[in-house]
């Protein structure tokens, strides 16, 4: 029997929308990079045409969204977020009840206004600090950290991009806009309630450490000694591993540089020659006894120092802004542009030894580096990397921060009135941060999170083109028979639960924009207020408790914490629990379940 002509675009389409969430869940290549390669398969076939692909980057999601990543740097460069992080350490001793509940609130209320990620990437160093404080291993504060800060975006319009793409959508699909504050009252609650539940179960969390203990073993200040091989050194044809003098429990090689070159990435097969130099990594203790035993700084000499620099070992965090992402460890050329090196690099719960320096940088990825304090500093600083060691020392333009405030407020104000449409207000606040030089230009450039913008843009021409060829009216009507007859609640329910379900398996903004309309069109098929269904999405597609892949904020804290995949489980699920009766609690009461 010949196919329908009518039905090949919606059949291509949603062949290809079960395709793209099978390359999310597996990972084949980037979200942003799948989602586009959905569109041009769309542009391909036919279904869509440029001007509709044109259209979608005119959406006031994506402008709003770029502003509010601007806005989150000028707030973050000028310090004005960095006293709600000191409050918490000030009182993590006297009063570690407290500053559980000071740090996951502060954070949940940073992240109701200004994007999660950086708020997350702001507060980790914080997080590690109150746990060394305390006693106690950064895993048991890291992932309550991630989901305050989910539980945070759901409370503003604005608090995270899923809330702004959904809006959108909605409005598409003829809905009045959402007010800022409008879904304040579920999104609150289900913080509060989110925070309090973590507090009592928070034993449910391991107590484990992260990448920095691999060099924890050793207490001390250390140093980093550099001495040169003479011609009559008797480490002269040995190999450099061998050599009892620099392989000790408190004295370790760590490179051998000859000439320009740095020999570390075969130092097993190093064969020692005149005039190289033997970079070894020691404690204070360990220098003395070398000198005592003629091994530096005495006639007949076995080596002959040339210097000596203070060291230290920090972990690093790539969050999504880092100069690094992409590039290799070798390719950066860290020891002769900065002089530190490179220890141990984890991704994924897991250490990467077979491929320390040849695997390129991801977001979410922890390096473990050594070398000078101030060479550890500039090399953060400079690739705008996370020390999740300590918080940042580095200097904030404070004068500004009132300034960073008040546009913030002014935006939030503004929108709260409806002054003019959000997006509008948003690239205005953008603008002034950047006039009044609260951030510069290329910081601001950088704040950009272009994969979230890619990502998103890709997945509304996709849901365009779900309308364009009524794929969404082809699963309403497929759906409408199971839920017809059932309680407006329990329907609300299967809406929250698919989105979460979806969510926990792909990147929640792919799931808003294919949820979103199918929603709206359940609702309207069963004869209630699309409006409590939207929320519901809102809400379950930010609810991405029991996998770190299922949101980005997630994906910082597995590594920087030393977490396993299962870790997640364990309290998302309760968290999942709680948000979803939240939510089936306090909607209907806001958006009653009744005939539109």
């Amino acid at each position: 029997m010949a196919l329908d002509p009518d039905l090949l675009g919606p059949i291509l389409t949603g062949a290809l929308i079960i395709a793209l969430f099978a390359g999310f869940a597996r990972e084949w290549r980037a979200p942003e990079v799948i989602a586009g390669l959905g569109v041009a398969v769309l542009l391909v076939a036919g279904i869509l045409e440029t001007k509709d692909v044109l259209a979608v980057l005119s959406s006031p999601a994506i402008t709003t969204i770029a502003a509010m990543f601007v806005l989150s740097a000028g707030l973050v460069r000028t310090g004005a977020m960095d006293r709600f992080a000191r409050f918490a350490t000030e009182h993590a001793q006297s009063s570690p009840v407290l500053s559980f509940f000071a740090f996951l609130g502060a954070t949940a209320a940073m992240s109701a206004f200004m994007n999660n990620t950086p708020v997350v990437m702001l507060m980790i160093p914080v997080a590690v600090q109150i746990a060394r404080q305390t006693g106690q291993a950064s895993s048991k504060l890291l992932i309550p950290l991630s989901y305050s800060a989910i539980l945070g975006g759901t409370c503003t319009l604005i608090g995270t991009s899923t809330n702004l793409l959904v809006d959108t959508v909605a409005r598409d699909q003829g809905l009045a806009p959402f007010s800022i504050f409008e879904i304040a009252p579920v999104g609150l609650i289900a913080a509060t309630a989110g925070i309090c539940v973590m507090f009592f179960a928070r034993r449910l969390l391991p107590d484990r450490q992260s990448v920095t203990t691999l060099g924890a073993a050793q207490p001390g200040r250390r140093f980093i000694v550099q001495a040169v091989i003479d011609e009559v050194s008797p480490h002269v044809g040995a190999r450099a591993r061998e050599v009892i003098a620099f392989n000790q429990p408190e004295r370790r090689i760590i490179d051998v540089l000859r000439g320009d070159a740095s020999l570390r990435r075969d130092l097993d097969d190093v064969i020692l020659e005149p005039g190289d130099i033997v970079v070894l990594r020691s404690s204070v203790a360990e220098i003395l006894s070398m000198k005592e035993e003629g091994q530096l700084g005495r006639d007949g000499d076995s080596l002959q120092q040339t210097g000596s620099r203070s060291s230290a070992m920090i972990e690093i965090l790539i969050g999504p802004g880092a100069r690094v992402l992409g590039r290799t460890l070798r390719h950066l050329r860290l020891r002769r542009r900065f002089g530190i090196y490179p220890i141990a690099l984890h991704r994924g719960g897991m250490n990467m030894a077979d491929r320390f320096e040849t695997t390129p940088l991801a977001v979410g990825d922890t390096l473990l580096i050594e070398g000078a304090p101030e060479d550890l500093t500039r090399f953060a600083d400079e690739n705008n990397l996370v020390n999740v060691s300590e918080p940042s020392e580095r200097g904030f333009r404070r004068d500004k921060a009132p300034l960073a405030i008040g546009i913030a407020l002014a935006v939030i104000v503004g929108a709260a009135l409806n002054v003019m449409p959000i997006a509008g207000i948003a690239m205005i606040g953008a603008v002034l941060v950047l006039v009044t030089r609260c951030v510069e230009v290329d910081e601001a450039v950088q704040a950009v999170d272009w994969r979230v913008l890619g990502l998103i843009s890709g997945m509304l021409a996709i849901g365009a083109a779900m309308q364009k060829t009524e794929l969404v009216t082809i699963i309403v009507d497929a759906i409408e028979p199971w839920l017809m007859g059932l309680a407006p609640i329990v329907a609300l329910a299967c809406v929250y639960l698919l989105t979460t379900a979806l969510t926990e398996l792909v990147t929640n903004n792919a799931v808003a924009v294919i949820v979103t309309p199918v929603a709206i069109g359940l609702a309207q098929a069963l004869g209630l207020d699309p409006r409590p269904f939207v929320v519901a999405v809102m809400i379950a597609a930010s609810a991405s408790f029991i996998t770190p892949i299922g949101y980005q904020t997630n994906t910082l804290v597995y590594n920087a914490g030393g977490y396993r995949f299962t870790d997640f489980l364990r309290l998302g699920l309760i968290m999942d629990a709680t948000t979803f009766a939240t939510a089936m609690a306090i909607i209907p009461l806001v958006w009653p379940l009744v005939p539109a």
